[in-house]
């Protein structure tokens, strides 16, 4: 439909909250703006230059400006407009690695920090399980820029993500298996005695949620070892589905509230799904019926049935995949998945579950995004995801070993 040159070497990117405007963040130290449009050209781009000692690790797109976790001096830098000009940076705790909020412009943002000292980028990658200091969510007000409550979270925490109505935040710590959720409402862990509302149910709240047998969770196909990486809430099903990287699993949990927006009384009940080596990504379809896995070490796509928690069928596909996005706005659905050692992308049309077509791009292909799941709403993810600091590089274990990550820590985010 449209193609036009970005910046060299991109490493990260994403798109904002009303799938108009694009960004990514390139090997030279420039912030590449654009406008999402089927007469996208190269005339219309626009750049930000970043500070020459920024360390960026993420871009959170919100509808309005930009917020970018440096790692350099610790700091959130927020850029307004479009192209993003600096603003200011707000400092916080050590190695902070993505920005979680709603996508909307709302009342605060959290800037999710791993408070480790990691020059290398991958001890959370290489050995997350025998780090020890534990993480911390900063909360940022965002009409002061100041922070209002640092929040524990657990060892090597990688991913978070908000619900859209703003009521909870889910933080995927991969160094113990758990997943911190914070209630966004009153800006605190969500924890509390357990008490009677006011419909004279029992309400007990879940500071932490465990994905594998050594966090403590029971039952079928559970792994020992869960490290998760990736998640997408799903609104039809008030569910949360999680890519267990170092599992080859995917948790659904149910994260349903009650009519007070209190945890209802089958929140956290998971259930876990075996599906192909290394899931680097997980995406459910609207309807909530369906998610599909990139298995980044087999070279599969992975379905499985949310309703009856089973795996359905596995597609090859080509390269290592690491990303995978879903429409569904017709009569039947795509699912859309990208692999940095290939320049092909797949889609899966998903009312066959079949290979619908591959498309060759000029070059490997970074992320993929739909600026719209169901052509009626903007886009829902509005992070992006750098390998390192415990998110999948762009080859998997099998084909990098640690010794050579540990070894060559740029190794991780090199293009294959």
């Amino acid at each position: 439909m449209a193609q036009a040159p970005i910046g060299p070497g991109p490493t990260t990117f994403t798109l904002d909250q009303t799938g108009s405007n694009g960004y990514t963040v390139n090997s030279d130290g420039t912030l590449t703006n654009f406008q999402v449009s089927t007469t996208f050209q190269a005339k219309n781009i626009q750049y930000t230059t970043l500070p020459t000692t920024a360390n960026v690790v993420n871009i959170y797109s919100p509808s309005a400006g930009l917020w970018i976790p440096d790692l350099t001096g610790n700091v959130i830098d927020v850029l307004t407009g479009f192209p993003g000009k600096f603003q200011l940076a707000v400092p916080v705790a050590t190695t902070p690695v993505m920005v979680v909020g709603t996508g909307v412009v709302g009342q605060r943002n959290y800037a999710i920090a791993q408070n480790v000292t990691d020059s290398t980028g991958v001890a959370c990658n290489v050995s997350p399980r025998q780090l020890t200091v534990a993480g911390e969510a900063d909360a940022i007000e965002v009409s002061s820029f100041t922070i209002s409550a640092r929040i524990p979270l657990g060892k090597c925490p990688v991913y978070g993500l908000q619900t859209p109505d703003a009521r909870r935040v889910f933080v995927l710590n991969r160094g113990d298996d758990t997943i911190t959720v914070i209630n966004s409402q009153n800006n605190t862990l969500d924890a509390c005695v357990p008490f009677v509302n006011q419909s004279g149910q029992t309400v007990t709240c879940h500071p932490s949620l465990p994905l594998s047998t050594s966090a403590g969770l029971t039952g079928a196909s559970v792994p020992s070892i869960a490290g998760p990486v990736y998640a997408e809430y799903n609104a039809a099903t008030t569910q949360l589905i999680v890519a267990d990287y170092d599992g080859n699993a995917v948790s659904v949990i149910d994260v349903s509230l009650d009519v007070y927006g209190n945890d209802s009384a089958t929140f956290g009940t998971t259930y876990t799904i075996p599906v192909g080596t290394n899931p680097a990504s997980v995406t459910a379809l609207y309807d909530g019926s369906r998610a599909y896995t990139a298995n980044q070490a087999d070279g599969t796509v992975s379905e499985v049935n949310l309703v009856s928690h089973t795996p359905v069928k596995t597609l090859p596909v080509n390269g290592h995949p690491r990303t995978v996005v879903s429409v569904q706005n017709s009569l039947y659905g795509k699912v859309y998945v990208a692999s940095p050692d290939s320049p092909y992308l797949t889609i899966i049309r998903t009312d066959q579950d079949i290979i619908d077509a591959t498309v060759l791009v000029p070059g490997n292909i970074v992320d993929v995004r739909a600026s719209s799941q169901n052509a009626s709403q903007g886009n829902v993810i509005v992070t992006s995801r750098k390998p390192g600091y415990g998110q999948p590089c762009y080859l998997p274990p099998t084909l990098l070993s640690p010794t050579a990550i540990a070894g060559n820590p740029s190794a991780c985010s090199t293009q294959p």
